[in-house]
């Protein structure tokens, strides 16, 4: 892709399946440097991430030759097997359903990066639940709310 230039930025936020508190504080530091491995070796470029107990936040910056729903479902198995593996639970992000992908300017690029950092503190206001819709309305985002939080098969 000679005389390309490309520069993507996307978060992206996925939640356990059943919203179960599989992400244990002990081992967020690990899963974070997996998932990290993860992008890196799609040659895709990692920003921030923050794994809270029940649902990840991830900051990339993305190159066009991938498409962002095959870079998450690549990243949401990943971790799925690494936390099954290394905590002997029965965790599951599936696939490439139950996740979003925001896409914002640039501009806003430090704005994203600390709301991803500060999660911990953010949390003790608002719930995920609170935290997605938000999200979903504030990018005008149609859903149903039947079937939001609704487990997936």
């Amino acid at each position: 892709m000679a005389n390309t230039y490309t520069q993507i930025y996307l978060h992206v936020v996925f939640a356990v399946s059943g919203r179960a508190c599989v992400i244990r504080p002990d081992r967020k530091e690990e899963l974070q440097k997996y998932i990290t491995g993860i992008v890196t070796q799609r040659k895709q470029k990692l920003i921030a991430i923050n794994c809270m107990p029940v649902h990840t936040h991830i900051l990339l910056g993305l190159k066009p030759d991938e498409a962002p729903s095959e870079l998450t479902g690549r990243i949401k198995t990943g971790s799925t097997n690494h936390i099954n593996e290394h905590d002997g639970s029965a965790a599951v992000f599936h696939g490439r359903k139950g996740l979003v992908h925001f896409p914002f300017p640039i501009r806003i690029l430090s704005t994203v990066i600390n709301y991803i950092r500060n999660q911990e503190n953010h949390h003790r206001r608002k719930s995920f639940q609170e935290e997605y819709l938000e999200f979903l309305e504030r990018h005008s985002v149609s859903y149903d709310k039947r079937y939001i939080f609704k487990p997936l098969e």
